[in-house]
């Protein structure tokens, strides 16, 4: 028996645990994973431009609604306003019979505002997109991180040995690049403008 072939299969054992050792199949996976990080930031970045300018819409709306029911108030109540009883008056039932009269329809018109819109909502509202806005910061955040921090990984594993022979022999990887902000003001979060301000 010729020791030819003990020697090809001890080399080609060899040679697959120096392959596994320099770490072929972890450079793809690790890739995987860096590309997955970003397809989150791009998500979290989608779901802001998706979900602010909505509830924005949607705080106005239910801001103009209550404008236009604290202008009915206030309409109500000058006319109340408008038809005065002095002393010298309270003896006229004419007078006082206007009097009641007007009282009358501003209590009716309260009840029914009051039982139209029993909650006035904008001011939670307001709080409730206040607390998405922070969570969707929040959200981009923790994903630019998790994103850099597989960056990193992935830039240590091609770098370092023994995952670096296989990275530039096989798949001839390349450092990828961490998000860093490019945008001029990027540090900054957008301002919601409820086109009421200048």
């Amino acid at each position: 028996m010729s020791r030819a072939p003990i020697a090809r299969g001890a080399a080609a054992i060899l040679l697959a645990s120096a392959l596994a050792g320099c770490g072929i199949n972890s450079i793809p996976t690790a890739e995987e994973n860096v590309k997955a990080r970003w397809a989150d930031v791009q998500n979290d970045y989608q779901r802001r431009a998706d979900l602010i300018p909505n509830l924005v819409a949607t705080v106005k709306a239910a801001g103009a609604q209550e404008k236009d029911i604290l202008v009915q108030v206030t309409q109500a109540r000058a006319a109340a306003n408008s038809v005065q009883v002095s002393a010298d008056d309270l003896s006229d039932p004419a007078k006082m019979a206007q009097y009641q009269r007007v009282q009358g329809a501003v209590g009716v018109s309260l009840q029914r505002l009051q039982e139209a819109y029993p909650e006035l909502k904008s001011q939670g509202n307001y709080t409730t997109l206040m607390s998405q806005l922070e969570g969707t910061e929040n959200r981009i955040t923790i994903a630019r991180r998790d994103y850099n921090g597989a960056v990193q990984a992935y830039n240590t594993k091609i770098r370092t040995f023994p995952d670096a022979v296989g990275a530039k022999i096989f798949y001839g990887a390349k450092p990828m690049v961490p998000f860093a902000a490019t945008t001029p003001g990027a540090e900054t979060a957008p301002t919601v403008n409820f086109g009421n301000a200048s």
